[in-house]
């Protein structure tokens, strides 16, 4: 019967499953010339939503008041891994700091094209957390997993239209309910993450995306 041991242990480890990020973007967009580009600090899902941006539902309740500092660790997330790859020039968040254009009024075309016209940035890119629920257990058990979902939007400058725009949704489920996920199950091991680490996962999967979308060579 030991050789059942390994096949339980897979079957209820959890995993990322397949088809937790979506992204659409301009035909034209590796013909943009994006070189520089600025981040703007990542805004949490507003109270009020005026307008429906792309492949945003409605605010979510699983993201707690209290969670205050979790725009910070997802905007420090997403710089250090733009910032980790060639081709482009990330914009210091301390030169995006200065300019002093944190204004939440307007749209984020409206934003874009101010922020990035101060710092000489070919595009300025978006992020809103729609949902960031922590798990409610330790990593080898949990009575409620994590759940993060977040939309980052990248606009062109000159232009001043969406010419990216990617989203990450995932609440961790067990591998036994998606059997299909088992190359990421293998990376990550038989453990429950933190909302902190799916959230580090979900923007490495948008970030690299993005950049091949920008520098891919022609075929």
């Amino acid at each position: 019967m030991l050789w059942l041991l390994p096949l339980l242990l897979l079957l209820f480890s959890c995993t990322l499953g397949p088809g937790n990020f979506y992204s659409r973007h301009s035909s034209d967009l590796a013909a943009r010339n994006i070189r520089r580009i600025a981040i703007f600090p990542l805004d949490p899902v507003p109270l009020r939503v005026k307008t429906k941006p792309p492949y945003s539902p409605s605010p979510s309740a699983g993201r707690k008041a209290g969670e205050k500092e979790t725009p910070f660790i997802l905007s420090n997330f997403l710089y250090s891994t733009m910032s980790s790859l060639p081709q482009w020039q990330i914009v210091s968040d301390r030169e995006v700091r200065e300019v002093g254009t944190m204004d939440s009024r307007g749209s984020e075309g409206v934003r874009a094209k101010k922020l990035g016209e101060l710092v000489y940035a070919d595009a300025v890119i978006f992020g809103r957390i729609l949902r960031y629920r922590e798990r409610v257990g330790k990593e080898w058990g949990v009575k409620s997993p994590a759940s993060v979902a977040f939309v980052l939007d990248l606009w062109d400058v000159k232009r001043g239209d969406l010419i990216w725009s990617g989203r990450f949704d995932e609440t961790q489920k067990p591998l036994s309910e998606n059997i299909f996920a088992i190359g990421e199950f293998t990376q990550r091991g038989v453990r429950w993450l933190k909302a902190e680490e799916l959230a580090r996962e979900g923007i490495k999967k948008a970030v690299n995306q993005l950049h091949q979308t920008l520098y891919r060579r022609p075929t």
